[in-house]
This record gives C-alpha cells, sequence and structure tokens, in this order.
C-alpha cells in the first residue's frame, strides 16, 4: 500500500468492491421482500395449512378475491391477460414459477381454472398460497 509521505500524491481512485456488495445486498432484500409485498396487496382471506412452506424463485403471483376476479402481481388481469403475462416470462428464457393465493370463499372451480391456465401455459411449477394456523411458526 502505497503512502503520501513516499511522494507518490494523494490516493485518488476509488474501491468499488464495498459499493457493489451494498448494492448487491440491497438487492437481494428486495427481491426476497418483493414478492410477500405484492401477495399482500390483495386483502385475501387465506385457507390455513399445517405443511405450507416458503415458494423459492416466484415470477408472477395470481390472486383470487371471493369474487374470482383474477389479479396479476397485484393487478386486475382476464383470462387472456394471464396467458399473455405467462407466455411473456415463457419467452424472456427463464422457467416460470408462480404461486396462486385465493380467498378462503372463493369457489373451487375458480382455481381449478386458474391452475389450468397455468399447466396449458407450460408452467408446471407453482405453489398454492396459504397461512399457518395459530400457534404455529
Amino acid at each position: 500500500m502505497a503512502s503520501v509521505s513516499q511522494g507518490e500524491g494523494p490516493i485518488s481512485g476509488i474501491n468499488v468492491t464495498p459499493l457493489v456488495d451494498v448494492v448487491l445486498v440491497l438487492l437481494i432484500i428486495m427481491m426476497v421482500t418483493a414478492t410477500s409485498i405484492v401477495a399482500e396487496t390483495i386483502p385475501l382471506e387465506l385457507p390455513q395449512a399445517a405443511t405450507g412452506e416458503e415458494a423459492a424463485h416466484v415470477l408472477i403471483a395470481v390472486s383470487l378475491d371471493p369474487e374470482g376476479r383474477i389479479f396479476v402481481d397485484a393487478e386486475p388481469a382476464d383470462v387472456s391477460g394471464l396467458r399473455t403475462r405467462l407466455r411473456a416470462l415463457r419467452t424472456a428464457g427463464s422457467e416460470v414459477h408462480a404461486v396462486v393465493g385465493a380467498d378462503a370463499q372463493t369457489r373451487h372451480e375458480h382455481v381449478v381454472s386458474v391452475i389450468d391456465i397455468l399447466r396449458g401455459e407450460r408452467v408446471f411449477k407453482f405453489a398454492i398460497q396459504v397461512k399457518p394456523p395459530e400457534g404455529l411458526p
């Protein structure tokens, strides 16, 4: 390490390694929290399940309200809009992972139709969003 007393002048370079470290940590935090933030913007009374676990690598969140209306990443959508989003994600080159969240009062046929759309668009990796029963971590 050179010092100023050796006559080389002041150090004028910037060490970007700490900056990159901070930016990457912030990016990871944003990616982890983005899914939970989007999922919580639609007020749903999720069904309880004792065997639920965190989903990893979610690219799209599909929510159904009690009336069966579809929301894609917290934005209202119809069946064609959902298909368009799925096709766009699939053509981007990545494997599409989805989370389907439905209100406990949503009719079963609406959930099945969304799952059918996902499978029809070759999205085979999806999870059903549930909340854990009270008392479980």
